[in-house]
């Protein structure tokens, strides 16, 4: 996914919830761009990125990639992108309203938020676009 499509879905997410602190990054090649670089700076946004070859310094977004990839990318099979994207939008509809998650007291995201983590980045949300 290009920068700016991850850029236009912070900019969405920041016209509903606010800004964060900070936003926990990998290292790929669409985080680490200039572009994203510059929209942080213009925001008053840090970037904390994890260590290269550390993927549980992101723990959320590894839980969640292993849950999408089982509930919906193993569990159906698409005839087209259309498809797919109807199908997520049905996940994370219930993932973010409705799906308990032990990380969070047993309650859906969109229950808990909004909260600060212990480095002040604002709890994290699962959007795809």
């Amino acid at each position: 996914m290009p920068s700016w499509r991850i850029l236009a879905v912070l900019d969405e997410l920041i016209a509903v919830h606010g800004p964060p602190v900070a936003v926990r990054l990998d290292n790929g090649p669409e985080f680490i761009a200039e572009a994203v670089t510059l929209w942080a700076a213009a925001h008053a946004i840090g970037l904390r990125y994890i260590q290269p070859g550390k993927p549980n310094q992101n723990a959320f977004i590894e839980r969640f990639n292993k849950t999408y990839r089982e509930e919906v990318l193993d569990a159906h099979l698409f005839a087209s992108l259309d498809e797919v994207r109807a199908e997520t939008a049905i996940f994370l509809q219930h993932y973010n309203t409705e799906r308990p998650h032990d990380s969070l007291g047993s309650v859906p995201p969109l229950t808990f938020l909004p909260r600060s983590t212990s480095d002040g980045a604002v709890g994290q949300l699962a959007v795809l676009p």
